[in-house]
């Protein structure tokens, strides 16, 4: 899978994700040169984390057989700088589970993915080769 990110100007990006997706990202307006075009790649991970550990809870209740109805997943992100220090998860469930239901969700929100690379060290490898654009 491969995911490609191009300028547009200043700092806003189109970035294409194969299959035919498209996201624009950019800075905040706070940012000198941001224009808020689209979120900022960390909020766009703590999108994708969100969105993973919604996807994953309910993808593990539908297994089951639980009728669990609206799930809502809250991320707070802690800044330092520009980089996230912290991430923080709050999984909101509808009233009606049992306690035992709520501690197994809760137990397999922490199972998801993207929960999984961001909690342990993922090896990252940028390329020391640099490939020229064709001149347009």
């Amino acid at each position: 899978m491969k995911v490609v990110a191009r300028r547009r100007e200043g700092y806003v990006h189109d970035v294409e994700i194969e299959g035919g997706h498209t996201v624009v990202v950019d800075e905040p307006v706070e940012v000198e040169g941001g224009t808020d075009a689209g979120p900022s790649p960390t909020r766009l991970l703590a999108a994708a984390l969100a969105g993973c550990v919604a996807v994953t809870v309910e993808m593990y209740a539908r297994r089951q057989g639980w009728e669990v109805g609206a799930v809502e997943v809250e991320v707070d992100v802690s800044y330092e700088g520009h980089a996230p220090r912290s991430l923080a998860v709050t999984l909101r469930l509808p009233a009606g589970l049992s306690d035992e239901q709520k501690e197994r969700l809760t137990v397999v929100a922490r199972k998801c993915p993207v929960h999984k690379v961001l909690a342990t060290e993922t090896p990252v490898s940028v390329s020391d080769r640099v490939e020229e654009l064709p001149v347009a």
